[in-house]
């Protein structure tokens, strides 16, 4: 996808987003957030500071495997997924690391409503 049209989805995901959930445009860490609880699946609950910050992880490795850099290990004896690296990430700018974000997040939510 080309900066433009991603920028035009994007746009579109958040409103879908914010009018499920009435609330604000969403930002990338609130889609990470809500990527995490989904993968986790174990529904909508309270966590922990840490545990949200676990959540975004395990929503980057998810988006990440869609390219190759992870691959899914399995699940601990709570259910949490557990990633491993296969290749390493390369570095981005941050205009790059931005646009690579929104693109692989508007590829889970379009698959996930596929």
């Amino acid at each position: 996808m080309k900066p433009a049209e991603i920028n035009t989805r994007w746009k579109a995901l958040q409103e879908r987003i914010a009018e499920n959930f009435d609330t604000d445009l969403p930002d990338i860490k609130v889609m990470l957030f809500l990527i995490g609880v989904q993968e986790l699946g174990q529904g909508p609950k309270k966590f922990s500071k840490r545990q949200k910050e676990e959540l975004m992880h395990i929503a980057n490795c998810k988006l990440f495997s869609q390219m190759g850099f992870y691959e899914l290990e399995g699940a601990d004896q709570d259910g949490w997924p557990h990633w491993k690296l296969v290749k390493p990430i390369p570095s981005y700018t941050l205009l790059e690391q931005e646009m690579v974000m929104k693109s692989l997040i508007i590829t889970y939510f379009d698959e996930l409503e596929g």
